[in-house]
């Protein structure tokens, strides 16, 4: 984005591809890794939970033994590793503004920003709710709920 002309030689087909695959194989292994870890746990007790999706944390508090140790892999996994990435895309678009300020025409600035403006609402829509539901200290099933419905919705 920062160097509009030489876009198309610096993302190719097989550089899209591979950041494509990328992203999907880890997600497909970092869900199956904490997904074997949540159900290897015992439970016990009432199997109910009011929640509007089966997650990962409300399993946790379904389990018999001490869950602690699941509990901050899966607030690292879930948690610090989204926020990483949102914090390496909102330093990839301090660049993009600092290229954006350097167009000389007012109208090439304004649909480059509107342009980004339109990704960064869609990056918000998708990190907001996982800062919601998983990095706060005491969850709260009415607004889980109510956060993930609106998020499906979305």
């Amino acid at each position: 984005i920062c160097y509009p002309l030489r876009y198309s030689i610096i993302m190719s087909h097989r550089v899209c591809a591979i950041l494509a695959t990328g992203t999907s194989f880890f997600g497909c292994i970092q869900a199956t890794f904490l997904t074997t870890l949540t159900f290897q746990l015992p439970y016990c007790g009432p199997m109910r939970w009011d929640y509007y999706f089966c997650d990962i944390p409300v399993m946790l508090k379904l389990a018999c033994e001490d869950t602690s140790a699941l509990e901050m892999v899966g607030f690292i996994s879930v948690g610090l590793m989204p926020l990483s990435c949102f914090l390496l895309i909102l330093t990839s678009y301090s660049c993009i503004v600092c290229s954006i300020l350097q167009i000389r025409s007012a109208e090439g600035r304004r649909r480059a920003f509107s342009t980004c403006s339109a990704h960064l609402t869609a990056i918000l829509l998708f990190y907001m709710p996982v800062v919601l539901i998983y990095l706060r200290p005491t969850p709260s099933p009415w607004l889980d709920a109510t956060v993930q419905v609106l998020n499906n919705l979305v």
